[in-house]
């Protein structure tokens, strides 16, 4: 622990310095800090194996500065895709399930049968694996499948079209089969 201490003490400024450098918000850069101490400190008696402790810590905070901008920059698109919220406005894909009872029954069994359980039913991949005699993975696998098949049958049957964004824009409504 003693080592821990001593190589940061020699080096709390400099890293400082780099991470004040690198971002332009203080709290940040001293949140930065901290989680390389505290990876440091979790190393425990590893760190006092090491060659460069210097070159160690500059590692982590590169790698902390790493994470914090790919998360930022993550949250930043994301936040970006998220269409502002109008409570009059209702998708055209919500309104595409009015195609989905005749669609289901249009599939094969095992098809509407795994979506139906799943998706619609809100049964847990594990469980259905469990009653349909398959492993977690085949039914999977399964359930998969069958939600692309129900995907194109989808667009093919109801007419589905798509706005520029990629979103459902449209589709022709089925009747119900009797």
């Amino acid at each position: 622990m003693n080592c821990i201490l001593e190589a940061w003490v020699q080096h709390e400024q400099a890293l400082r310095h780099y991470l004040r450098s690198q971002v332009s918000d203080v709290a940040l850069a001293e949140d930065l800090l901290q989680d390389t101490f505290l990876k440091a400190l979790a190393e425990g008696s590893r760190f006092c194996r090491l060659e460069n402790s210097r070159a160690w810590l500059f590692h982590v905070a590169k790698n902390r500065l790493i994470d914090w901008h790919r998360t930022h920059r993550i949250n930043q698109e994301i936040a970006a895709d998220i269409p502002a919220y109008s409570p009059d406005e209702k998708p055209a894909v919500d309104d595409l399930s009015q195609c989905l009872p005749r669609v289901l029954k249009e599939l094969p069994a095992a098809d509407s049968e795994a979506i139906t359980l799943c998706d619609i039913d809100g049964l847990t991949q594990a469980e259905y694996a469990r009653r349909a005699g398959l492993t977690l993975a085949a039914a999977k696998s399964r359930i998969q499948r069958a939600r692309r098949r129900l995907k194109q049958h989808l667009k093919i049957a109801c007419q589905v079209r798509y706005d520029e964004s990629g979103k459902v824009c449209c589709f022709t409504p089925r009747p119900p089969l009797p």
